[in-house]
């Protein structure tokens, strides 16, 4: 099977890419001090070279204390500023695209972690997991602090110079912590329902929205899955996912990136779409799937077995030929081969290189 459908261009207002690859974000941690370097510059462009459509940047984190977990975690303000717009000339050299992925990682902090350890850490209220408080809930002006936190880092994005943003509502962080129900119990208007566990994240998109127009491009990224419970499910039918989106389809998200473990898996009984497909399906708006791409193992195998062999990608050619979504992020292959693109573009799937988590001790 040809994979002439990954390497259709793909154009959304602004943002007009050359292919359908994605480089999915993935956190490296090898930001001295919190600011990206020559080193990061460098491994964004041999991903642009290697024939990547649109590069979505490692989590970095907005201008709030308790966003990072890590001082070698790229921060998206202050010095760090400086550094991204490097990062983003070096790539735009190499004749790709970027979008940062802003972030901030919530209640996953541990006390004492980060560039500031004292600060604590941040959750809708105060739940690492369901059943277990460990801090206080955040205020009603802590919340709109946060979200100006937000929608800072996302002007800073369009003042350096990037070509669409990415928000991190997934895998157990702090958008994500206001989406479960498992972590946000809050009886006011962020808590109950999944309309009004969504509206810390629209109200973050309105204000970004607001503050950078309606034609800047949008990305939200939103899993079922949490790092606290890889059976956890926002959604359990297609009409709670749809209670789910409409709002945040509604307050300017213009592309949904649907977090799976593994791309091919369905979501619902009754139907083979996966996450993505549903969405493409409930909301009329371009989406990325995720998960496993050109791997036999998903991520969190991968760190038991060591290892990810080369497999074939027939499966996610018939899924896009069928139109079921837009584009593909691309992750540990990426690392293992920076020039993938090219590689399945060329019909070189035999000289792709084996991922292995040692990959991960540097970043090449």
């Amino acid at each position: 099977m040809t994979p002439d459908v990954l390497f259709n261009p793909f154009n959304l207002g602004k943002l007009e890419l050359a292919n359908r690859i994605v480089m999915a974000p993935m956190t490296r941690q090898f930001s001295p001090n919190g600011v990206p370097d020559q080193n990061v510059a460098d491994y964004y462009r041999r991903r642009a070279e290697g024939g990547v459509g649109l590069i979505i940047t490692e989590g970095t984190t907005i201008p709030h204390e308790a966003a990072s977990s890590g001082v070698q975690i790229p921060c998206f303000h202050g010095e760090a500023l400086a550094g991204w717009k490097h990062v983003v000339d070096t790539v735009h050299a190499a004749g790709g695209k970027i979008a940062p992925q802003l972030w901030h990682v919530g209640a996953i902090r541990k006390p004492g972690e980060g560039p500031h350890p004292d600060y604590p850490s941040s959750s809708p209220s105060g739940y690492i997991k369901p059943g277990k408080q460990v801090l206080e809930p955040l205020s009603a002006e802590e919340i709109d602090e946060l979200v100006a936190a937000y929608t800072q880092a996302a002007v800073d994005a369009v003042k350096i110079g990037f070509d669409a943003i990415e928000l991190h509502g997934a895998h157990g962080y702090l958008i994500d912590n206001f989406f479960w129900e498992g972590t946000n119990v809050r009886e006011d208007g962020y808590g109950g329902s999944l309309a009004k566990r969504g509206s810390f994240a629209e109200k973050i998109v309105k204000s970004i929205r607001a503050a950078i127009g309606d034609e800047f491009p949008l990305i939200l990224r939103f899993s079922q899955w949490k790092q606290q419970d890889y059976d956890a499910k926002l959604a359990t039918t297609p009409e709670e996912l749809e209670e789910f989106l409409t709002p945040l389809s509604a307050a300017g998200v213009d592309v949904f990136h649907c977090s799976n473990r593994r791309f091919w898996e369905p979501e619902f009984e009754g139907s083979t779409l996966n996450l993505a497909g549903w969405v493409k399906k409930i909301t009329n708006k371009p989406t990325i799937s995720v998960g496993s791409v050109g791997l036999t193992e998903e991520f969190i195998a991968t760190y038991r077995e060591g290892t990810a062999e080369v497999a074939g990608i027939d499966e996610l050619v018939s899924r896009m030929e069928a139109d079921e979504f837009d584009l593909i992020a691309v992750g540990r292959a990426l690392i293992a081969n920076p020039d993938w693109a090219n590689k399945v573009r060329d019909g070189k799937m035999d000289e792709l290189v084996t991922f292995n988590k040692e990959m991960l001790g540097e970043l090449v």
